[in-house]
């Protein structure tokens, strides 16, 4: 298996990871919780459509971006009606009070990567969430207006539609003005995660009226309407995402913040731009086929984490996920591409990363060749390395200085596919669940995105314990670093698999498990999609494993020198792959938490 990388843009600097610590306040992200479903109960075959897919989290979602599709639209039209019917019907991560990433490759080969992710406010400092006493306020970072980035949502769909779409704004608002205005039943999901965020939700009067039922709750099959959504999701289909960042939302969320202690003002959102970057492409042979892994570029540190391992990988033969030896050999690549991953990658509009040199052959050559085939490596005897493309001397290149790491839940992965053969892979996210839990007048969740900045260098994060250096410290319009990983697969030049997930850390080696068992082990759709999943992040030493994985393999590692912890369920997986003797797509949404595919 031969690799060929090709790699458009550069970026970042510096940043690590530990295990997401349990949220400081409120519940953690469903990708994070336990379910009471058993893998056996899990769907097996996933669902085909001979012209479009979409697969989500909701089943209103999916069949949403499916209207859109029949209607005339393209994988963009629907992908941007998904992304606003999440808005309404998963508070939790789907946003418009948000960011995120949405990948595109046409049916003609193009591809782009939309960066929507959200922006520090203007008046953001260094230090603005240290007490004087020098310690870290571990609340308002996470709870609260002072929590909030500025929203990039908006302008990042109308950017792809305007880019790539055939409908027009107000045609792909339908679906989600329907559901907000109108209303839909409430999911015992829905239902069991509003009680879980009571504490929280009920200390802003705004989000105790709109999510809390006034104090009443909602129940399992009671309508929720959200009739300030719906209207000012009306004003976006009229005027556009100006009506967002300079119209009346706009002057609504300023005056939120000017009453209630936030940040962001008129000039914050009047300047928040969306940026278009270059995908990452890596080339493969495999069993007689070839292969382009398109995935996501910095400020994601995803793409490159992914691209690196699979580099490690070439030639190493990987049976199962019941083979302890083909999880020793995943682990050890994941071990090596997150050390990397924690000293290079940052906002890549204020700090450079050498891609080329991460992502090259001859360097993961040279990581390759420092595992032991029999025995865990220690991760305190692995460090960043000095990566280097092919033909110039490692010597050349300085090694990093620092570390530090980010992100976290709740996030949603979404994948569609249109009849011609567009894809799109979108994954966005409030950061918390259900975000900094304020909600505008306009009626929306905002993010709590500002603790994805370093809060205090040295010192873990308020909302996933997670160790920071002054590479991700708080500037005015910057991005935090992000996990989110959008992927599409290319195989003998037609389109193969579209994958993504939430999940913070965890969202790397979801996605490239999924590519892994699609591209390498020739798992089925939604067999890719069911497999047991497992993680390691470098720092700490231990590999999570979803409890699915064999007890006997867990032995063995543990055996060979690992540490190991069950947990109950890594990602949540939404993919669509692409039936290579017949066309059909093949939805294959994730049963951990209830995921719909929709087809036609």
């Amino acid at each position: 298996m031969k690799a060929r990388v090709r790699v458009l843009c550069v970026i970042a600097s510096t940043l690590l990871f530990v295990l997401p610590a349990p949220p400081a306040r409120g519940q953690a992200a469903a990708e994070y919780r336990d379910h009471t479903q058993a893998a056996g109960e899990w769907p097996q075959q996933a669902v085909r459509g001979a012209h479009g897919m979409v697969a989500t989290d909701e089943q209103l979602g999916s069949e949403a971006g499916v209207e859109i599709l029949k209607r005339g639209g393209n994988a963009v039209d629907a992908a941007v009606a998904v992304a606003f019917a999440l808005a309404v019907v998963e508070p939790a991560a789907g946003n418009i009070g948000g960011g995120g990433f949405m990948l595109v490759r046409l049916a003609d080969g193009r591809t782009t990567f939309f960066d929507y992710r959200e922006v520090a406010p203007g008046k953001a400092s260094r230090d603005m969430y240290i007490k004087p006493d020098g310690s870290l306020d571990k609340e308002l970072s996470v709870i609260g207006y002072k929590s909030v980035a500025v929203p990039g949502t908006v302008a990042g769909l109308e950017l792809a539609l305007k880019t790539y779409g055939k409908l027009k704004l107000a045609d792909v608002l339908g679906p989600a003005i329907h559901l907000a205005e109108d209303g839909f039943p409430v999911s015992e999901k829905l239902a069991r995660q509003l009680t879980g965020e009571r504490a929280e939700l009920q200390e802003f009067t705004v989000s105790r009226r709109i999510f809390l039922n006034d104090g009443k709750m909602f129940h399992a099959g009671d309508t929720f309407k959200q009739p300030e959504l719906a209207a000012t999701l009306k004003r976006i289909a009229k005027n556009g995402a100006a009506e967002f960042y300079r119209g009346e939302t706009a002057k609504m969320i300023v005056d939120d913040m000017q009453r209630l202690g936030g940040l962001i003002t008129l000039e914050d959102l009047a300047q928040y731009q969306p940026k278009v970057r270059e995908a990452l492409h890596a080339n493969y042979e495999f069993d007689g086929h070839k292969w382009d892994v398109i995935s996501s570029p910095p400020p994601s540190s995803g793409g490159v984490a992914i691209i690196e391992a699979l580099n490690m990988l070439q030639g190493v033969p990987l049976k199962s996920w019941d083979d302890a030896q083909s999880v020793h050999m995943v682990v050890e690549t994941m071990r090596r591409a997150f050390a990397d991953r924690a000293a290079y990658l940052a906002d890549p509009d204020f700090a450079k990363v050498p891609v080329d040199g991460l992502t090259s052959d001859c360097y993961a050559k040279e990581l390759a060749a420092t595992i032991d085939p029999s025995h865990a490596t220690s991760s305190k005897e692995v460090k960043a390395g000095v990566p280097h493309v092919c033909g110039v001397s490692a010597s050349t290149t300085v090694a990093p200085q620092s570390v530090s790491l980010n992100d976290g839940p709740h996030t949603t992965h979404f994948s569609v596919v249109d009849a011609a053969g567009n894809a799109v892979a979108s994954t966005y996210t409030l950061n918390n669940s259900y975000g900094s839990h304020v909600t505008s007048t306009a009626g929306f969740l905002l993010n709590d995105e500002m603790d994805d900045f370093t809060t205090q260098p040295g010192v873990p994060n308020a909302l996933f314990g997670l160790i920071q250096s002054d590479a991700n410290a708080i500037a005015p319009g910057h991005r935090p670093l992000s996990s989110m990983t959008p992927t599409i697969l290319v195989r003998d030049g037609k389109l193969s698999f579209v994958t993504g997930s939430p999940g913070g850390p965890t969202i790397i080696s979801a996605t490239m498990l999924t590519v892994l068992n699609w591209m390498r082990l020739g798992m089925d759709a939604q067999a890719a999609i069911n497999a047991p999943r497992f993680h390691h992040q470098w720092m700490p030493d231990v590999i999570l494993m979803e409890r699915e994985i064999p007890a006997s393999v867990e032995t063995a590692l543990n055996a060979q020198g690992y540490q190991t912890r069950r947990r109950g369920h890594i990602g949540l997986v939404n993919a669509i792959g692409i039936d290579p003797k017949t066309g059909e797509r093949l939805g294959a949404a994730d049963p951990r938490d209830n995921g719909a595919a929709v087809g036609y």
